[in-house]
C-alpha cells in the first residue's frame, strides 16, 4: 500500500509546490500570521478532516481519524518567516518587504499538508488517529509549541514526529540523533548606567561604553575557564548598543545575548555567572547593571526508540549511505516541548540547492532549498505512520496478511 501512497504523494506533488511559493511569496512574521493559518485550515477544511484554529493562538489542527481504532501520531510543522529581506532571484522571491522564508518552514508546511492528503484518500487503511500540528512563531521566544500544547494539542497523542529541511546538506539524505539533538535556548539583555558627559573631558564621566567592552570579555571567560569541556556550552553577544553623538559619552549601553546550553546545571551555572560577572564587572569600574536573563526553549531530546525508528525507514527508503547519525546541534527548537509531552523525534532532511553557488545557510537573504525535499519529508513521514501504528497495534504488515 505505501508504494501507492508514495505514487499518490508524486502525483500532488505540482500543487504543494505551488502552496509552497505561495506561502514564499507571501510569508508572515511570528506572532502575527493572519492569512497562513487561514490557508492550512481551508486545506485540511477540504480533506474532510476535523480542523481546529486559534489553537493556541494562531495554531492550526487537523485530526484524521482512521477507519478503525488505535494509537494516535502527532506530526507537527510550523509556518511563521522571519525579518530578512529575501534578496534571491526567483519568480517566487517574497513580496513583503523585510520578511521571507528563511529556515524552510514552508517546506515543512506544504509537505505535511501533502501527507495529509495522501492519508486522508486513504482513512479506512489507518488504525488510529494522526493529528496534523501546523504550529505558528517558532522563530521567537516564546514560541508557539508551549501555548499549543497548553489549549490541548498533545492531548492523547501518544507519539510525535517533527521534520526540518536543511539547506546546507546533501539533497535527500536524511540525519538522525537520539538524545540531546538541539540545545536549551536563553537569552539575556544587560543593561549599563554609567555616567555620561563630554567625549573630551572622559575622567569626569563613568564610560558605559568601556565598561561593556571589558564585560564582554570577562563573559567569556564563563565558557573558556569556567565550564567542563567536555560539556557544551555557548556564551555570544550579539548587540552592543550606547550612545549616538560623536562627542558625547552616553549614560547608558545595553549589551544582549544568548546563552546554549544542554546540561541542566550548565545551564544553571551559567545563568548565575553572567549575573555575577555583570554586577562586578560594572560596579568594579564605577557603573551598575540590571541583568534580564530569559529561559528560552529546552533542549531537544529524541527517544530512543523513535529515533532508531525513523532511522531504519529511511535506510529503507532512501538507503544507508544516504542516512547518518549527526552530531548535536547548538541551535534551539521549541519541538522540544511536544518530546515532554510525548516520546517522538525530530530529524533532518538534506536539501541544498543543485548549484552549489546557491547554497545558503538558514536565516540569509538568499537562503533556498529544493522544493523536492517536501516530497522526501513526506513519504518518510506516511511510512512512518504505517510503520508505528503497525507495530504498535500489533497489526500484522501487509505482505503477512491474509
Amino acid at each position: 500500500m505505501k508504494e501507492g501512497l508514495f505514487a499518490r504523494l508524486e502525483e500532488i506533488y505540482p500543487d504543494l509546490v505551488e502552496f509552497r511559493r505561495d506561502l514564499h511569496m507571501f510569508p508572515e512574521l511570528s506572532h502575527k500570521e493572519k492569512n497562513t493559518p487561514k490557508k492550512v485550515a481551508e486545506f485540511l477544511t477540504d480533506l474532510g478532516l476535523e480542523v481546529k484554529t486559534d489553537v493556541g493562538g494562531r495554531g492550526v489542527l487537523g485530526i484524521l481519524k482512521g477507519g478503525k481504532a488505535g494509537k494516535t501520531i502527532a506530526l507537527r510543522a510550523d509556518f511563521d518567516a522571519l525579518p530578512i529581506q529575501d534578496e534571491k532571484d526567483v519568480e517566487y522571491k517574497s513580496q513583503i518587504p523585510g520578511v521571507m522564508h528563511a529556515c524552510g518552514h514552508d517546506i515543512h508546511t506544504a509537505g505535511l499538508l501533502g501527507v495529509a492528503k495522501v492519508l486522508s484518500e486513504n482513512r479506512d487503511s489507518l488504525a488510529g488517529t494522526i493529528v496534523f500540528i501546523h504550529q505558528f512563531a517558532e522563530e521567537v521566544i516564546p514560541g508557539g509549541a508551549k501555548f499549543m500544547i497548553e489549549d490541548g494539542a498533545m492531548d492523547g497523542v501518544d507519539v510525535v514526529y517533527g521534520a526540518h529541511v536543511s539547506s546546507t546538506d546533501q539533497f535527500g539524505g536524511v540525519g538522525v540523533r537520539e538524545g540531546n539533538a538541539m540545545a536549551n535556548g536563553d537569552t539575556f539583555e544587560i543593561e549599563i548606567s554609567g555616567k555620561g558627559g563630554h567625549a573630551a573631558m572622559p575622567h569626569l564621566t563613568v564610560d558605559p561604553l568601556i565598561v561593556g567592552s571589558q564585560l564582554m570579555m570577562n563573559l567569556q571567560q564563563i565558557v573558556s575557564r569556567q565550564t567542563d569541556p567536555l560539556k557544551s556550552a555557548v556564551v555570544s553577544v550579539t548587540s552592543f548598543n550606547g550612545g549616538e553623538g560623536f562627542n558625547v559619552i552616553p549614560d547608558k549601553a545595553t549589551i544582549k545575548g544568548t546563552v546554549r546550553t544542554f546540561d541542566p546545571d550548565v545551564r544553571d551555572w551559567v545563568e548565575k555567572s553572567i549575573e555575577k560577572i555583570a554586577v562586578s564587572t560594572c560596579n568594579g569600574l564605577g557603573a551598575s547593571a540590571i541583568v534580564n536573563y530569559v529561559r528560552g526553549y529546552p533542549a531537544v531530546v529524541n527517544h530512543s526508540e523513535e529515533t532508531n525508528r525513523v532511522e531504519r525507514i529511511a535506510s529503507e527508503l532512501y538507503g544507508k549511505d544516504n542516512v547518518k547519525r549527526i552530531p548535536p546541534q547548538m541551535g534551539m527548537e521549541d519541538f522540544a516541548y511536544y518530546l515532554k509531552e510525548a516520546p517522538g523525534t525530530f530529524f533532518w532532511v538534506g536539501g541544498a540547492m543543485e548549484d552549489s553557488k546557491d547554497v545558503y545557510p538558514h536565516h540569509h537573504p538568499k537562503f533556498n532549498v529544493q522544493e523536492k525535499s517536501m516530497f522526501y519529508i513526506g513519504k518518510l513521514f506516511i511510512a512512518t505512520v504505517f510503520d508505528y501504528l503497525e507495530k504498535e497495534n500489533h497489526v500484522l504488515p501487509e505482505h503477512e496478511q491474509v
